[in-house]
């Protein structure tokens, strides 16, 4: 691949850290800072190891997650969506102040399934490993902050409806990922 087709792809990759940091950004009204870098660097990292393991592992690890990829990304997408507006009808004592670890795990996990795809295709047109993975790494970072703050945006909006649309969007992720 020439730099122009990997910086697509590394754009494409960040497509759904975008739209997950945006569904953070409209539920979190404190620590925003914090909870965007957070979430960003664990959607870059994610992002950016992927590809290295798809592409060193290419025989054994396509085989094993390819048939279940797109079911592990609608499983983590779903059960979170649905947490978040199971979340919004229920009265809270505390407002939502950090990103759990699980939480952060699972969305890099869940939006860096694809990235581990790409990463076989890296192998087979034997593309710049440390150029690809650095690239979409940092894309994915970008594009995470991006998100997390023109989600951040629509505060004005009630916190249950916010909730309720970040939880849509992730479950609509989830169904996405079943479907294409």
């Amino acid at each position: 691949m020439h730099f122009i087709e990997i910086l697509l792809l590394a754009i494409a990759l960040g497509v759904d850290c975008f739209v997950v940091s945006f569904s953070q950004g409209l539920i979190f009204t404190h620590n925003r800072v914090k909870n965007s870098l957070a979430l960003a660097f664990t959607m870059g990292l994610s992002q950016g190891i992927m590809p290295c393991i798809g592409y060193f592992f290419t025989g054994a690890i396509s085989e094993f997650v390819e048939p279940y990829g797109k079911w592990l990304v609608f499983t983590i997408f779903f059960a979170l969506g649905v947490k978040f507006i199971y979340e919004a009808f229920n009265e809270k004592e505390e407002s939502i102040c950090c990103i759990g670890l699980k939480c952060l795990i699972g969305m890099g996990l869940a939006t860096s399934i694809d990235a581990l795809a790409s990463g076989v295709s890296l192998n087979l047109t034997k593309s710049p490993l440390m150029l690809s993975a650095c690239l979409i790494g940092f894309t994915s970072f970008f594009m995470s902050v991006a998100g997390f703050w023109a989600g951040s945006g629509f505060k004005k909006l009630p916190s249950k409806y916010l909730e309720i649309s970040g939880g849509v969007i992730l479950v609509l992720l989830a169904i996405k990922a079943v479907i294409l």
